[in-house]
């Protein structure tokens, strides 16, 4: 049986301990959200604070030169871009995720003019699956979006398959997809291979070079903790992005931007896909959470997340046999990402009465209780007194507690 003196020991011998240093986080609290919103570093901060003391208030409209705000969506995709895999030019950080996704949807469809099908995980996230709808009903010709099963996706390939969309990590479950294999088996047919990184970028090493990726989109408010409403990105590979036009071109994807050209001459390489001004206040607190990845690798950051979620299950396991609850996320590492989903009657209900008791997780449609392993952040002794906190919850039936049948706006 774990005890919690094996967690501390663990955590004692944990080679990124000191990462948690780098973010403002309550010791009372267990933050497991799984993972909408990433804790804030103390270098997101410092950096937001520069650029609403010094850029904007004493540097005024200077500070698009001097402060390079006009190239921050390059720089900061370049910094970025280890993370995934990818190489320098090849990340752009501007809008957010689903209008990048609609972008590269949109481009791909116009590439792929003689192919008239889209592939999409019948489970896939919702946003993702409302973006294709209302693209392709809005594109220049007769486009069907096919909603599958991803296990038989060998199934519906052939030669009508324009672009093929996946999330590499199921947000319910956190089953990770393998992103070699699949995006193999997409281009075999010529079809194109579009990614959500949503859950893993930041969370997973990911290697989009290795795997011949053509597109990719993700977040940065979760596992990358630029905080609320932060800017998201997208991924095209090299050799792809002077083939593919932005569907929506703006401004700031012009070649030359300040000679106020009424006819659109889209920028070289991925620059052409940003459309607006980039929001220069969240971009700052993305520097922030960028400056405490480059202090370790992805390597590190899985190996505390596998250890992280593999204890997790076996607490649940040992400590909660008795009770009807299922663990969803799959076992093999290969298999999964950096968040696990237990299965349970009254989830809602489960994750408010342990929110109270200071562990925050969050609820999934379907009787989902999600937590997220945040290597950064969570100690082995957190993952202990979490399950203890579980137990003490289902042992006194505290989730069935009638104040929890009114869901709040956000779960």
């Amino acid at each position: 049986m774990t005890t919690r003196a094996d967690c501390a020991s663990r955590d004692a011998d944990d080679p990124v301990r000191s990462l948690r240093d780098n973010f403002t986080l309550d010791d009372s609290v267990i933050y497991m959200d799984g993972n909408s919103l990433g804790p804030m570093a103390r270098q997101s901060r410092e950096h937001v604070l520069r650029a609403l003391d010094t850029e904007w208030a004493q540097g005024l409209v200077g500070s698009w030169n001097t402060s390079q705000w006009m190239d921050s969506p390059m720089i900061l995709g370049d910094r970025l871009a280890p993370l995934i895999g990818a190489q320098p030019g090849e990340v752009l950080i501007a809008d957010t995720i689903t209008m990048m996704l609609a972008k590269l949807v949109g481009a791909s469809l116009n590439f792929q003019s003689g192919r008239h099908v889209v592939l999409t995980d019948e489970t896939n996230f919702h946003s993702d699956l409302y973006i294709l709808d209302g693209v392709a009903r809005f594109a220049n010709r007769n486009i069907e979006v096919r909603r599958i099963d991803r296990y038989l996706l060998e199934e519906y390939l052939s030669e009508d398959v324009a672009l093929v969309e996946f999330s590499h990590v199921d947000f319910r479950t956190g089953e990770m997809l393998d992103l070699h294999e699949i995006t193999a088996r997409v281009h075999d047919v010529g079809a194109l291979m579009l990614w959500d990184l949503a859950h893993s970028a930041g969370a997973v090493p990911v290697d989009v070079t290795s795997a011949d990726v053509d597109l990719a989109v993700g977040c940065t408010y979760k596992f990358l903790n630029a905080g609320p409403g932060s800017p998201g990105f997208c991924y095209i590979r090299g050799s792809l992005q002077d083939r593919l036009d932005n569907p929506l071109p703006g401004w700031l994807g012009h070649a030359r931007p300040f000679d106020f050209d009424p006819d659109y001459v889209a920028a070289a390489g991925i620059r052409a896909f940003q459309t607006s001004t980039p929001p220069i206040i969240a971009m700052a607190a993305l520097k922030g959470s960028l400056d405490v990845f480059e202090q370790t690798t992805m390597s590190e950051l899985r190996d505390k997340s596998l250890a992280l979620s593999t204890l997790f299950m076996d607490l649940v396991e040992e400590r909660l046999s008795d009770h009807d609850i299922e663990v969803v996320t799959p076992r093999e590492p290969f298999r999964r990402g950096s968040h696990v989903s237990l299965q349970v009657e009254g989830a809602y209900g489960v994750v408010q009465a342990l929110i109270e008791r200071g562990v925050i997780g969050d609820f999934r449609a379907l009787e989902i209780a999600r937590f997220g392993l945040t290597p950064l952040t969570l100690r082995f002794v957190d993952v202990f007194d979490a399950v203890d906190q579980l137990v003490q919850v289902l042992d006194g039936g505290e989730h069935l507690d009638p104040r929890f049948d009114h869901r709040n706006q956000v779960t």
